[in-house]
């Protein structure tokens, strides 16, 4: 871990035997924004994904306010002071390619991807419900009016 977080330091990335150069240009267009990652690369997998999160976490504790990218060929590991866990775990998927390039490429752009405003249409949702019952309710109303006119009439026109 000493050397991976050395190796870190330099450049933003530790990954022996994968394109540096590649994933120091994605470190540099993560940085351009707002984002300080971290790319670490492992050549071979562990048994389970779990490590990584482990690797992540060291490395972003040994870099604070760092958003940190672990992975093997087949997984992926994330730790971010920054991002929320949805958000990490989303990124997290989409960087399980076995190309750590394009891998950190995805995690990015889900960083960088606006969320849906859920609370946004949820409130929407809620007063068009609540405006269609307070409709509903003034038909229903003027309905039986009408009807109890009608009737009215109707008992009149018969005397």
């Amino acid at each position: 871990m000493t050397k991976v977080i050395a190796d870190v330091g330099d450049d933003g990335v530790s990954a022996p035997g994968a394109d540096e150069a590649a994933l120091r240009q994605v470190v540099s267009e993560a940085h351009a924004d707002g984002i300080d990652l971290k790319i670490v690369v492992i050549d071979t997998n562990p048994h389970i994904e779990t490590p990584l999160r482990d690797i992540a976490t060291e490395v972003g504790h040994a870099y604070p306010g760092s958003t940190v990218l672990a992975m093997s060929p087949s997984y992926a590991g994330t730790y971010s002071p920054v991002f929320d866990r949805v958000t990490l775990e989303a990124g997290q998927d989409l960087a399980k390619t076995g190309d750590p390039v394009q891998s950190s490429k995805n995690f990015v752009g889900q960083l960088t991807t606006p969320d849906f405003p859920w609370t946004a249409l949820t409130i929407v949702l809620v007063l068009g419900v609540a405006g269609a019952t307070a409709a509903t309710r003034w038909l229903q109303i003027r309905g039986k009016r009408a009807a109890a006119a009608e009737i009215g009439t109707t008992e009149s026109d018969q005397r």
